[in-house]
């Protein structure tokens, strides 16, 4: 069974467990849709609510493309947990001869840039429901900001922790120059993310 089609329950006892996965990553992932799903929650909230006539025609753009991420999210929470298993394949191939320990660490360095670009996916996609967000809480029904606050907070800790899974991974991975890059990919998100929530937050009226 894909995780996205576990019970709530089943897949808490889940990450309860004594197993690696599904652990920070796919969690994330859920957080992500999760956040996505407040966003098409609050913009059919918003349409035809009165005295926010104008803003229709924007949420009725938003409510298409926050199903798309919640789809997309959803699905992620079984692909992280898939590259943490290729990697522990990876790590338990025979390492008897030079021949067999060469194959071994190649394998685990593609499964280790697998696992990072996964939750880096993640990161990208959950980053898109932060300007829906920004909307919502603007412009969207009043009686439903503190949902669409809560949307931006799940989106900055779907991207956050996503980010964390891209880095530990990272400190693994021999590319150099593919780990520059990762990196300077990882501080542009983080630091668009972090300035994106606080003004979300800065614009409600909530005390």
């Amino acid at each position: 069974m894909e995780m996205k089609n576990m019970t709530l329950e089943a897949f808490c006892a889940a990450t309860a467990s004594n197993e690696p996965a599904p652990g920070g990553g796919s969690v994330s992932a859920l957080a992500g849709a999760l956040a996505a799903a407040l966003a098409e929650m609050v913009a059919r909230l918003t349409i035809g609510k009165k005295g926010c006539e104008e803003a229709a025609d924007e949420m009725k753009e938003i409510i298409p493309r926050a199903a798309a991420l919640r789809a997309e999210l959803l699905d992620e929470i079984t692909r992280d947990s898939t590259s943490f298993s290729a990697y522990m394949e990876a790590l338990s191939l025979p390492k008897d001869t030079d021949e067999q320990k060469d194959i071994r660490r190649r394998a685990m360095q593609e499964a280790l840039k697998k696992a990072a670009e996964v939750p880096l996916h993640v990161a990208v996609t959950a980053a898109k429901i932060m300007p829906m967000a920004a909307a919502l809480v603007k412009k969207g029904n009043p009686n439903a900001v503190t949902d669409g606050i809560v949307a931006a907070m799940m989106t900055r800790t779907a991207v956050l922790g996503a980010l964390l899974n891209v880095k530990i991974n990272l400190g693994s991975i021999r590319d150099e120059a593919y780990v520059t890059d990762r990196k300077a990919k990882i501080r542009e998100i983080e630091t668009a993310i972090i300035r994106d929530e606080a003004a979300v937050l800065a614009s409600s009226s909530l005390d």
